[in-house]
This record gives C-alpha cells, structure tokens and sequence, in this order.
C-alpha cells in the first residue's frame, strides 16, 4: 500500500512484529517516560507484586502503535486514539502490531487497532483516528 488514500474499508495496514521485549527496553522507557515503578525493571520486586515476571509499561505497548502510521507520516497523523489494554506483555514476548480500516469519513480514517502476543492473545485494542492533510 503506497497511500493511505488508496486503503479500503476492511483492509489492513502492513503489521509490524516487534523485536522481542528486553529489559534495556523497559529501561529505557522508564527514564523516557518518568515511570520508574520498580516492577517494570526489577525482578524480586515483580514478584513481590504477585507477577510472574517483570512486565512492561501499558504506554510503552500503546507507543509502539505509533509504527504502524510512520509510512505515512507525510499523509497526515494521528488525531484521536481510544486504547483498552487487555494483558500483560513480559520480557521476551513477541508483540504483532495490527490496523484495519473501520471507516472513511472525508479525511479521517478510522482504524480498529490491536497488539497481540506470540501467543495469538491481545494485550491491547482500540481505535485511531487518522486525519489526512
């Protein structure tokens, strides 16, 4: 697909599967965003929570859907997002990123998007507004 322009109702934006989850990841991400809380990072305090593992940030998971819009940065942007998150993501998981188009409406767009993990389970949906120039 060379332009958001010629996608059809129904049809799905190119997924994007991430490389596996690492904790330099989470990391990072905890200084990126300011959320240091100690389960995203820190085994026995993962543990301690009740969790199998240290897990990683909601946002960090919701960030990446930025992705699957990057090719057509030219095109437009990301106007609006309604996100659920629906599981956990742990270290080594293997995230797919996932868009369809729902509707055209002038120059939005509106997708049904989701993240799901090597295990085929969604750890998040929700929708994106696309707003074409």
């Amino acid at each position: 697909m060379s332009t958001l322009t010629e996608l059809q109702i129904g049809e799905s934006l190119k997924e994007i599967q991430l490389e596996p989850v690492s904790r330099m990841d989470l990391i990072k991400y905890s200084g990126a965003s300011g959320d240091f809380n100690p389960i995203h990072t820190i085994d026995d305090e993962a543990s301690k929570a009740g969790l199998p593992g240290i897990i990683a940030h909601g946002m960090w998971t919701m960030g990446n859907l930025a992705k699957l819009f990057t090719e057509y940065y030219e095109e437009g942007f990301i106007e609006d997002y309604s996100i659920r998150f629906k599981g956990m993501v742990f270290l080594n998981d293997v995230i797919t990123l996932k868009a369809v188009l729902k509707e055209k409406e002038e120059n939005k767009l509106s997708f049904t998007v989701q993240a799901v993990n090597g295990q085929g389970k969604d750890v998040l949906k929700g929708e994106v507004v696309y707003h074409q120039y």
